[in-house]
C-alpha cells in the first residue's frame, strides 16, 4: 500500500453513523467499510436497520457491521448506546451526524399548504430541528466528549446540504394549476437546520482542536432517487455539470474527511453539488 493510500486506511477504527438506514446513511457506511472501518449503524427504525445491515453485509465483512436502535433526540438513548459499545470494547473514533427529517414536497394538502412558511406547523419545526440539529449537538456532546477526554482524538463529520450555503429555489417545486398560496415549497426547517450544522461544525472544530478532535461538514447536492422527470429537469438545468449525483458519488469525500488524508482540514464545509452553488 502506498503512503497516500495508507492515509485513507481506517482499519481498527470504529465509525458511528446516525440515520444510517437512510439513502445516504447507507452510502456513508459503505464508504467507511471500504476503508476498513468497523461501522455502527444507528437509526430509530429497527426493521430498516436490519435491512441496511443485510444489504451492506452482501459486499462487506459482516463482523465489521454493528447496529443499534438509537434516538438522537434522547440523551438517555445515546448514553445507552455509548455504554454498550464501551462494554463491547468499541471506541467511537468517527462520528457521522447524518440523521435528519427531509420533508417531501407534495403540494396536495388541500385548503392549506402546510409546507409554506405562513402555515408551517410548530410541532414539525420542533421535531425536525430536534432530529437534524439538536441531535447532532447531542451526539457530538456524548461521542465527541469521549474522543476528547481519552487523549486519542477523533473525527466528527456533519452531513449538511448545498442548501446550507444558498436558499432553496422554490420554482423547483411548483405545481401547475395551483394558486400561489397553495404552491408547495421546501420548508424553512431544512435550510435553517443545514445552515445551523455549519455553525456547529465551526464551533466544534475549535472547541476540541487541542485534544485532537477535528470536525468538518459535507454538503451534498441533489441525488437521484426516483424523483419525477419534471423536477429532475428543473434541477439539472441549475447544475453546471448538467446532472444530479448518483448516490455513491460522495464515497470518496466521506473517506477523505473521516481519515488522516484530511488530517489538516478542520472546520470546513465541503460543498459537492456539481457546481450549482457557484452560479
Amino acid at each position: 500500500m502506498s503512503d497516500l493510500l495508507k492515509k485513507f486506511d481506517l482499519a481498527g477504527k470504529t465509525a458511528l453513523i446516525t440515520g444510517a438506514a437512510g439513502l445516504l446513511g447507507m452510502e456513508h457506511a459503505a464508504a467507511l467499510l471500504e476503508c476498513g472501518a468497523t461501522v455502527v449503524l444507528t437509526d430509530m427504525n429497527p426493521d430498516a436497520l436490519s435491512k441496511a445491515e443485510q444489504r451492506l453485509s452482501e459486499h462487506h465483512e459482516p463482523a465489521r457491521i454493528l447496529t443499534a436502535v438509537m434516538d438522537v433526540t434522547d440523551p438517555a438513548s445515546l448514553a445507552t448506546v455509548s455504554a454498550t459499545l464501551a462494554k463491547q470494547g468499541f471506541r467511537v473514533d468517527i462520528l457521522v451526524n447524518n440523521a435528519a427529517i427531509d420533508p417531501k414536497v407534495q403540494g396536495d394538502q388541500g385548503i392549506v399548504e402546510t409546507s409554506r412558511l405562513e402555515h408551517f406547523p410548530l410541532d414539525q419545526w420542533n421535531l425536525q430541528v430536534a432530529v437534524g440539529l439538536t441531535g447532532a449537538f447531542l451526539c457530538s456532546q456524548v461521542f465527541g466528549s469521549a474522543m476528547a477526554t481519552d487523549g486519542k482524538g477523533g473525527v466528527i463529520l456533519n452531513i449538511a446540504s448545498d442548501l446550507s450555503v444558498f436558499a432553496p429555489d422554490q420554482r423547483l417545486y411548483r405545481k401547475d394549476g395551483l394558486p400561489d398560496e397553495l404552491q408547495p415549497v421546501k420548508p424553512v426547517t431544512y435550510s435553517v437546520i443545514k445552515a445551523g450544522l455549519i455553525g456547529l461544525t465551526r464551533y466544534l472544530a475549535t472547541y476540541w482542536a487541542t485534544q485532537g478532535v477535528r470536525c468538518n461538514a459535507l454538503s451534498p447536492g441533489g441525488v437521484y432517487n426516483g424523483q419525477g422527470e419534471e423536477f429532475v429537469q428543473r434541477l439539472t438545468s441549475l447544475i453546471p455539470l448538467g446532472r444530479m449525483a448518483d448516490k455513491d458519488e460522495y464515497h470518496a469525500a466521506v473517506q477523505f474527511l473521516c481519515s488522516n488524508a484530511s488530517a489538516y482540514m478542520n472546520g470546513q464545509n465541503i460543498v459537492m453539488d456539481g457546481g450549482r452553488s457557484v452560479l
